[in-house]
């Protein structure tokens, strides 16, 4: 098939070009290049065109031929201020709209679209108790579990399927959920098919350094490479779900080969949960120290835990995750990052 891949320059996007590459499809890869990125004066790399998604003239002219668009140009990271927001709202939520046009003018039905976990806000609670943000009260006092509402107890995760409600917690949960909306609203009126993976936290080579957008491992390894221990919020018992980018990768690819119509969301995660505490012990343990510090400190707003069920993945896709998380941080605390001298989110 022949595949228009935007993001194609990205940490994940360069993995994606290259296993649908490997799969034998016809790749048209773009990106925009954006500093926060890739670091002011990035060159484009020899396989990538220089395009902005919301480029109307220049997607009319990319997407001649195109079976498919696998979607991955994005402003990532959770938004530091509210001065982000202009950033987010134009790249991802105009930037897919200005794509779906023109899709639907190139006559291109078929769209898998890179979302996210965090477009949940919390995860799941056993009971199916609905939690909001915690009590200011017990984090200043250190209790950083959520509590039931009527019985006051400590409430346990489970993991959260795709039927779950979306409450964003941040600038870039909004527009992953402004994305998936727009992405559902078209395939609705077109009879187009859009695969929504929600990617749950990602890590591996080439992953960008020392900002802060980059994700909670790449800042642990720097930490390390510096020999500072890693600085863990709360008590380290937060549960996520690290799912190495090779695997997102191949699930990328196993929805680029899936026809359908209609809007299908799907977790994309390892499956075995781990705790931000034991993510920081693991980078550390592999490079030799110094041991992670638990802090106690906090942000009001953070998600406690947020942990998937890759169940539907599997029976839609095939897809199973392949590195397990701990083999796969204990690579990741050698694997080259990706220098990014760009800082905070583009202004336009």
């Amino acid at each position: 098939m022949r595949v228009l891949l935007t993001g194609a320059a990205g940490f994940i996007g360069a993995r994606v070009q290259q296993k649908l590459v490997d799969a034998g499809h016809d790749v048209v890869a773009i990106d925009v290049m954006l500093p926060a990125a890739h670091g002011v004066g990035a060159v484009v790399p020899e396989n990538v065109r220089l395009v902005d998604v919301r480029d109307a003239d220049a997607l009319d002219s990319v997407l001649r031929g195109i079976d498919v668009v696998c979607h991955q140009a994005a402003v990532v990271g959770a938004g530091v201020n509210a001065q982000d927001a202009p950033a987010y709202a134009s790249h991802n939520d105009l930037g897919t709209a200005v794509l779906l046009a023109a899709m639907d003018r190139a006559g291109c039905r078929r769209l898998v679209l890179a979302s996210s976990m965090v477009v949940y806000g919390e995860g799941r609670y056993r009971g199916a108790v609905e939690v909001g943000v915690r009590r200011p009260e017990d984090l200043a006092n250190g209790m950083f579990e959520h509590r039931d509402p009527d019985s006051n107890e400590v409430l346990s995760w489970e993991p959260v399927p795709e039927n779950a409600p979306m409450r964003p917690r941040s600038l870039y949960a909004a527009a992953k959920v402004a994305q998936e909306n727009y992405a559902a609203a078209w395939a609705a009126v077109t009879g187009s098919g859009v695969t929504a993976l929600r990617y749950h936290n990602v890590y591996g080579p080439d992953m960008p350094r020392d900002t802060p957008y980059s994700g909670v491992a790449a800042i642990f390894r720097s930490a390390l490479e510096a020999g500072e221990p890693p600085q863990v919020f709360e008590d380290g018992r937060q549960a996520r779900d690290f799912v190495h980018v090779s695997d997102i990768a191949a699930a990328n690819l196993a929805a680029v080969e899936f026809a359908h119509t209609g809007f299908v969301p799907l977790n994309i995660a390892s499956g075995r949960p781990i705790t931000i505490g034991a993510v920081a012990s693991a980078l550390a343990a592999a490079r030799g120290g110094p041991e992670p510090v638990i802090t106690g400190r906090y942000r009001p707003g953070d998600v406690r835990h947020i942990v998937a069920s890759p169940d539907q993945a599997h029976r839609i896709l095939g897809f199973t995750a392949r590195v397990d998380p701990l083999d796969g941080l204990a690579e990741f605390a050698y694997a080259p990052l990706r220098a990014v001298a760009g800082a905070g989110a583009p202004v336009a």
